[in-house]
């Protein structure tokens, strides 16, 4: 399986150092999780966040001409994150039904009281 830069494959945690963390590929291929790609936050010490054989979800972010390849776990997560928010909500038939209702029914009450209170015409401003 060859590694291509956007692709978001698995991986176990090899090493951590204080720059980073090591995860290993398939193919037996490593690649470096740069700390500033751990997480969304500020990460002082990576192992806050990971421990050595963590699998984890990476996203390729760049593959040099020596073959360092470089990941980033938050962007992984925001691509899940993202297709988890693109679903639609499970909201059943009678669910929506009932909304409709409610809401055709506040619209009519509306619409009664803005033409009630426009009857009227020449003489009903007499006391």
């Amino acid at each position: 399986m060859a590694i291509a830069v956007g692709s978001i494959v698995e991986g176990v945690v090899t090493g951590i150092t204080s720059f980073g963390a090591f995860v290993e590929l398939p193919d037996k291929v490593t690649g470096l999780v740069h700390i500033s790609e751990v997480a969304d936050t500020y990460v002082k010490d990576v192992r806050d966040y990971l421990k050595e054989q963590d699998k984890v979800k990476v996203k390729v972010i760049q593959v040099d001409e020596k073959g360092k390849i470089g990941l980033s776990i938050k962007q992984a997560n925001r691509v899940v994150q993202t297709i988890r928010e693109r679903r639609p909500p499970t909201v059943s038939f009678e669910d929506r039904l009932a909304k409709f209702i409610k809401d055709s029914d506040e619209r009519q009450l509306e619409y009664r009281r803005a033409t009630d209170s426009k009857r009227g015409g020449r003489g009903s401003g007499r006391y």
